[in-house]
């Protein structure tokens, strides 16, 4: 009996902690290292301190999320509820709190700055689940900046200087952003239930789409203006892997109307993220 009992534990472990997620976040920090920064960083130590680090806060965060918004994921995302069914609402908040002072400390480990941003990143992530989200645009803009910091950060350890970090930062907050609007417009009854005040309740579908293209278009325009940095390789493979994907979004989008079809969306704009994290490795 126990040993079932483990394994549908860490199932529900995994599910509250999105490891697949957690798996792109430490995916995009080890390729923004590798390859723009340098190779020989594969061997630092510290690296894999500071992308644990943020790990686990970013767990931390997800397991926060869930606590507060087990009523409304009874509604939007049934299937996907753990939170009271094989993890207590007690062990949550433990766990949530255990993850996020392990994340500072192993942050503190690393430099004082690095401590300095995790400490920010695990507060924002409570500051968030707990009311940030419920509120038009907010919640969306902090989930996509915390993202970009999440490649930010690995600058700000190594000093490297390299402009395409930043622009790679850019890239994850942009399509961060489009994701978490798109998710809302996904998760429209249940968060229309227990009264958030998200773009879709506030504006409708149909404005919300419309905010989306802009958030697009402004997307396409900092890819072109920031161009001159990119290898000629590069940017052909943004060409192919990212602008192509962007017009089928796009398309997508504008015939949208089902929750299925917002899913399916935001799984395509993780794709387009996972996509963006490999051309690292085409510099």
């Amino acid at each position: 009996m126990a040993k079932p009992r483990t394994r549908q534990l860490v199932r529900s472990l995994f599910k509250l902690t999105r490891f697949g997620n957690l798996v792109i976040i430490a995916l995009a920090q080890y390729f923004t290292a590798i390859f723009l920064v340098g190779r020989d960083t594969l061997t630092d130590f510290r690296l894999f301190i500071l992308s644990l680090a943020t790990i686990l806060i970013a767990a931390g965060g997800y397991a926060i999320n869930d606590y507060y918004d087990v009523k409304i994921d009874y509604i939007n995302k049934p299937e996907r509820v753990v939170i009271g069914k094989s993890i207590t609402r007690r062990h949550a908040i433990l766990f949530h709190s255990i993850l996020s002072i392990l994340g500072c400390t192993l942050g503190l480990y690393v430099s004082w700055k690095i401590a300095a941003i995790n400490i920010i990143s695990a507060f924002l992530l409570w500051l968030y689940s707990n009311s940030l989200k419920r509120l038009a645009f907010v919640g969306n803009f902090t989930v996509a900046f915390m993202t970009g910091l999440s490649i930010l950060i690995i600058d700000v350890y190594y000093r490297s200087g390299n402009a395409l970090i930043p622009v790679y930062a850019a890239f994850a907050f942009f399509m961060t952003l489009v994701r978490e609007i798109i998710k809302d417009m996904e998760d429209l009854k249940g968060d229309h239930t227990f009264g958030c005040k998200t773009l879709p309740i506030v504006f409708g579908m149909r404005k919300t789409k419309f905010i989306i293209y802009g958030t697009l278009l402004v997307f396409a325009f900092t890819v072109v203006a920031l161009s001159p940095y990119y290898a000629a390789l590069l940017f052909y493979y943004y060409l192919l892997f990212l602008f192509v994907p962007l017009l089928i979004l796009l398309y997508r989008l504008i015939r949208a109307d089902t929750k299925r079809d917002f899913a399916r969306l935001s799984n395509f704009c993780k794709l387009i993220m996972l996509l963006g994290i490999l051309s690292m490795a085409f510099i």
